[in-house]
Parts: structure tokens; C-alpha cells; sequence
């Protein structure tokens, strides 16, 4: 017996889990709305049980607002290990609290609050450090130990590789350890600005903080979804002199120049590379990756991913290596799972690039701080993101619509029967039947 503990603790790693995915129903049967997956490009809303307390330090939420992010794409095409039919999805909502847990002291029935996307313990020595992402003692998946050696945080809603909690594309979820990983939201600051504070607004501002992003640097951004189009803004409050918007989206390159930005069409330019060094001799000093793994561009790699000889592709980041400048710093705040090949690791050596795994965003490190100091005193504006509002029903139809980017689809506030109306400057509601032909 003892043998068997000893070669479980091994898979899993040294840390214990501190919290279990799975949620008590509520005992009168009462069901909720929520999106499930059912395989490749299937999901559905569903009727599930209604989560209960489990654990004295839950919080249950019902939810007020919640979304679709682009990583969610890569489990939509099943591309992320560990799904399982049934598996609620969706890692950013926020909501007001339904129930606490015995043990919950700072939080009340009918607070308004977010989630951050990673489920934190608060007292390993990461979460100490509000590195809340890198949690030791919430993910029980043994898989991703054996992958990548130690485990991240467990996520909401994004499969068993990152623990199997049921995720916020519902109109309920049940928060483990709530007083760690639930942010109060003031009144003044409607659902529209706090609920990115879950994941995209952290993530974004991660990538161009943790990269180094200084005063004066010229900086070149790969991918122009919300994540990109944030990191854009960051850096431009961060002094960024110039910024070169790579993508091949017509809209998101228009916004792009909107803002100041020049573009590069990579479904027009077949030598990015040598486009960077037309317009930035020398190179750049910082390359942002925010893009996807998900979308290879050269048949070489198209036909590697199709024969699962690659989980990812090395395409962005081999043009970054080769786009800065000697010493510059390379920032990956995309998803990436698994295993690449052709990365030029001649050139990141002989260059001396910085190449920065910026991880999972630290929700905890960043979000009081993008509230307070951004939000709330007008410097940055999320609702800029949002393109449409659609109620919970739709989100099947949404999942499509977003894979296939048609209508201009970016952000999209998905409400539920418990959301308030529209705030001011956002998307009125819609159906997806409306937009998406």
C-alpha cells in the first residue's frame, strides 16, 4: 500500500491538493444553464445540477456575466488534453455571491464579484508571493506533472489537465477557497469593465510588464485578438515609442492603426522578418507572442500538426527570435500545451535573446492593481473589446461564430437571467441567429 501511495505522490508531484473539483448539488435538484463540451467542435447548453457548498471554504456565484476566451478554442477542437463529455467550460465570470461557506469572513450574500481564472490556495509560496497562477496545491492532474515536471494552479473550466473544475460559462459556479479567489467589485464599476479583470485584462498586462516592456522601446506585437489589442495599450502606458501590430485580420489590423500602430498583414508579407528590419534596423527591442498555436501557417507545419507529430507550432516564435534586435526580449503569452519542432534555438543562443515563458498570468498580482489604478480613473477602458452581448442560451451558437471570427466577433459579453442591463458605451443585447450567416 505504502508502494502505491509513494508512486502516486510521484506523478502528482510533492504538493497536496487542497481543494476537490468536484461540487455538491444542492439537495432540492434545483438545475442551472451551462455550456458543456461533448467532443470536437460539440457543445452544448445544458441543464446541470445547481453546485452547493462542499467544502466550508466555498463561495457559490451567480453568475452575471461571463464570455468566451480565444483559448477556449483550442478545447472546443479538443486540442487540450483531458476533456471529458459533460465537462462545464468558461474560466472568466464574475457575479454576485449566492452562498458561503462556514469558514468565508470577508465576503456576503449579494456582493458583486470576479473570479480570477486560476484557483488559488493563497498560503504555498508562490501564492504568498500573489503568483497565484503557479498555486502548488490546487491542480491534481498527474499528466500535466509528468509534462512539464510540476503542476500550475488548477483553472475553472478547462478540462482535467487543469484539475476538471467546473467552469463559469454557467449560472452558477462553485469557487473554492472564495476569499482568496474572488475580488469584490465597487458598485461604480459596472459588469462590462470588472468582468475582464477574470483573464484577459491580467494576462494582457502580464505579458507586457513581465517581458519588460521600458520607456523609449520599440515593441512588436504578433496577434490582434482582445489579448493583442490590450497588450497594445499597455505598452503605450508604458512608454513604448513605437509598435509594429502583426495579424492577418482586416478589422483588428484597422483598430491596430487606430491606435497609432504600424501593421504588418502576414497573409501579405510571406518574409515578416525581413519586413521588421525594413521598418526597425536592427531589430526590435521586445517581440509579444499573442497569438495561437492553433493555426499553423506553412504547410510544413500544417501536415506535422495533422499527423500529431507536433501539439504546437514554432512559426511565431522563430519569427520573433529572428525579428529583435541582439539581447532583445521575446514575451509568450500565448497558450501553448505541449511539444514544437524547428525551433531555431541556434539563433536565440547566438543572438543572447531573452526568451520569456511569461506563463499564466498571476491574476492576484495584477487585478486590484489594473482596478484601481487603470479602471477606475478612466486611463484604460475595457469595454473597447466587447463587439457583441448575447444571453447564456446562445453560447453554443457563439462557440461557432467565434471559431469562424464572422460579424467582427471579439470579446463577447454573454449575460444570464440574473445580469443587469447594458452599462453605458456597451453592446445592446443580441441574438447570434441575427449576426452570424
Amino acid at each position: 500500500m505504502q508502494a502505491a501511495a509513494n508512486t502516486t505522490q510521484s506523478k502528482l508531484g510533492q504538493a497536496p491538493t487542497v481543494v476537490q473539483p468536484q461540487y455538491k448539488p444542492r439537495e432540492d435538484g434545483s438545475t442551472m444553464k451551462a455550456l458543456a463540451w461533448f467532443g470536437t467542435t460539440d457543445v452544448r447548453v445544458i441543464d446541470a445540477p445547481i453546485p452547493d457548498i462542499t467544502e466550508p471554504d466555498d463561495v457559490i456565484v451567480k453568475v452575471t456575466g461571463t464570455t468566451i476566451c480565444g483559448s477556449d478554442l483550442h478545447l472546443y477542437h479538443g486540442e487540450i488534453l483531458a476533456l471529458q463529455k459533460g465537462d462545464i467550460l468558461g474560466h472568466e465570470f464574475m457575479g454576485v455571491v449566492d452562498r458561503v461557506g462556514p469558514n468565508v469572513r470577508n465576503l456576503s450574500i449579494g456582493q458583486r464579484v470576479v473570479a480570477s481564472f486560476q484557483i488559488a490556495c493563497g498560503k504555498c509560496r508562490y501564492c504568498k508571493q500573489k503568483l497565484s497562477s503557479f498555486c502548488d496545491n490546487t491542480n491534481t492532474s498527474s499528466l500535466q506533472n509528468y509534462m512539464y515536471g510540476t503542476r500550475d494552479a488548477g483553472f475553472f473550466g478547462y478540462s482535467h489537465f487543469t484539475g476538471g473544475f467546473p467552469g463559469g460559462q454557467a449560472e452558477y459556479v462553485r469557487v473554492p477557497i472564495g476569499e482568496v479567489n474572488l475580488l469584490p467589485v465597487p458598485n461604480e464599476v459596472p459588469d462590462e469593465d470588472a468582468l475582464y479583470l477574470s483573464d484577459v485584462l491580467p494576462t494582457s498586462y502580464h505579458c507586457v510588464v513581465d517581458t519588460g516592456v521600458q520607456e523609449g522601446d520599440t515593441v512588436g506585437i504578433w496577434g490582434l485578438g482582445p489579448i493583442g489589442q490590450c497588450c497594445i495599450r499597455w505598452a503605450k502606458l508604458k512608454g513604448a515609442s513605437r509598435i509594429i501590430a502583426i495579424d492577418q485580420v482586416p478589422d483588428r489590423l484597422q483598430r491596430a492603426k487606430d491606435e497609432g500602430c504600424e501593421v504588418i498583414d502576414f497573409s501579405k508579407v510571406k518574409d515578416i522578418t525581413q519586413k521588421v528590419h525594413e521598418l526597425v534596423p536592427g531589430g526590435l527591442d521586445v517581440a509579444l507572442d499573442c497569438g495561437t498555436f492553433h493555426e499553423p501557417k506553412t504547410l510544413l507545419h500544417k501536415g506535422m500538426k495533422m499527423l500529431m507529430l507536433e501539439t504546437d507550432v514554432p512559426e511565431t516564435a522563430n519569427e520573433m527570435i529572428t525579428s529583435v534586435r541582439k539581447m532583445g526580449r521575446c514575451g509568450v503569452i500565448a497558450a501553448y500545451a505541449g511539444f514544437t519542432n524547428g525551433f531555431n534555438i541556434g539563433a536565440l543562443m547566438e543572438k543572447g535573446v531573452r526568451f520569456i515563458g511569461n506563463g499564466q498570468a498571476p491574476v492576484h498580482k495584477y487585478w486590484k492593481e489594473i482596478l484601481h489604478d487603470y479602471i477606475m480613473t478612466g486611463k484604460f477602458d475595457p469595454k473597447f473589446m466587447i463587439s457583441h452581448r448575447v444571453p447564456l442560451e446562445d453560447m453554443a451558437k457563439l462557440y461557432a461564430a467565434f471559431d469562424k471570427r464572422v460579424a467582427g466577433i471579439e470579446k463577447v459579453f454573454v449575460e444570464t437571467r440574473f445580469s443587469s442591463p447594458p452599462s453605458a458605451g456597451s453592446p445592446k443585447l443580441s441574438r447570434v441567429d441575427e449576426w452570424a450567416r
